[in-house]
């Protein structure tokens, strides 16, 4: 049964260019979208804010072709970046792709325009039990169409942890990470944590068995004390440069989320390094979040922003995206211009049993923000 919580996402390092054969002539075969109207006037122009290289190369050279529609392209690398600007009103912004935890407050918060899904024909390609979970941040989906989804996990170095632990060390557990016996003999390798208190409590908090998204202080309290118990062998807390150090070899175990380790996995491959990165999903369960597309509700060029998300949910320009971020869409159309070794691995696009164990960081409280915003410090400082 699935855990209903919601939240993060990822920085990317690098651009990758992975769009395969399949993918290309799968794009040049057909046409992205159905008879665009060109631009008028006050629609000429689309401001977006989206996370850092988290699209393919071609997708806003090809929208500007076929529409007239001239995009400036902005980028931020957290999610209480977005939310600073959308608070401060006026943001300037026509998109923005906040993770579903933080939406989930913004819309209630009045930030977001409702949809007008008439100009929106490609979401019939949306999977509506994908859509279900999404709409616990956004009640009858009125508001967020997603862009991508992808989950948190464990990266590993399986040349530098299968020595260390052994050829049978059982790698999709997450005793592998919350018990001393394992994290203690993997220090001497690297291990790194998001820098993510949404991330981390929740995953403490099914690891002990109580809700990931509880809104008990007292289970905060305890999830807190068995962080603090492998804070001794954590080597670094970031969300973005363990993927660098993965593909270097600096980190043998990262905390980390999917699309991150799938793209050092493919940089080890491309650099030809002498050890194996894996993502691996721990069988108990793990966090699932998406980043969606909204609309502020002071955009300047709504029309445009509808043209923009309707040509995202074009099956081939979505294709595209996954083929190049390793982050899955909500698209199931897409998935057939998807480059089979992507569209076919497993912590790209979880199996249905999987998904079955996951669970959505939601929203939460005020309080209980400031909670774990305090304790992630104590936990982090160790005092």
């Amino acid at each position: 049964m699935i855990h209903l919580i919601l939240g993060r996402r990822s920085l990317f390092v690098s651009k990758l260019r992975i769009i395969r054969k399949i993918a290309l002539s799968g794009i040049a075969g057909a046409s992205l979208w159905c008879a665009a109207p060109q631009a008028n006037a006050k629609d000429a122009k689309l401001n977006i804010y989206n996370w850092s290289d988290y699209i393919a190369e071609d997708t806003i050279s090809k929208f500007e072709k076929q529409t007239g529609i001239k995009i400036n392209y902005d980028v931020f690398d957290s999610n209480d970046t977005l939310n600073a600007k959308l608070l401060t009103g006026h943001s300037g912004y026509d998109i923005v792709v906040p993770t579903t935890n933080y939406a989930g407050r913004q819309r209630a918060a009045g930030l977001f325009a409702p949809l007008d899904k008439s100009k929106l024909p490609n979401l019939k390609y949306l999977d509506p039990s994908l859509m279900a979970l999404i709409a616990d941040a956004d009640p009858g989906n009125r508001h967020f169409v997603p862009w991508a989804y992808q989950t948190t996990g464990l990266g590993y170095n399986l040349t530098q942890v299968k020595k260390i632990l052994g050829p049978n060390a059982d790698l999709a557990s997450w005793d592998i990470f919350f018990k001393p016996e394992y994290m203690s003999k993997l220090k001497s390798c690297g291990i790194s944590m998001l820098d993510a208190p949404d991330q981390g409590f929740s995953v403490a908090l099914h690891y002990l068995g109580l809700p990931p998204d509880s809104q008990n202080p007292e289970d905060y309290e305890r999830a807190l004390t068995l962080l603090k118990k492998i804070r001794p062998f954590i080597t670094s807390f970031n969300s973005s440069a363990y993927l660098n150090e993965l593909v270097g070899g600096d980190i043998c175990l990262a905390f980390g989320w999917s699309n991150d380790v799938k793209i050092a996995k493919q940089r080890t491959i491309e650099a030809k390094k002498p050890y194996q990165i894996e993502y691996v999903i721990p069988r108990s369960g793990a966090p699932i979040f998406f980043d969606v597309m909204a609309i502020p509700k002071d955009a300047q060029h709504k029309d445009a922003a509808h043209q923009w998300i309707n040509y995202i949910e074009t099956p081939q320009v979505h294709a595209a995206i996954t083929n190049t971020i390793f982050a899955a869409s909500a698209n199931t159309a897409a998935k057939r211009y998807v480059d089979k070794s992507i569209a076919n691995d497993t912590a790209v696009h979880p199996s249905a049993e999987a998904i079955q164990s996951f669970f959505l960081l939601k929203p939460m409280p005020p309080h209980i923000m400031r909670l774990m915003t305090r304790l992630w410090t104590e936990f982090k400082t160790g005092h």
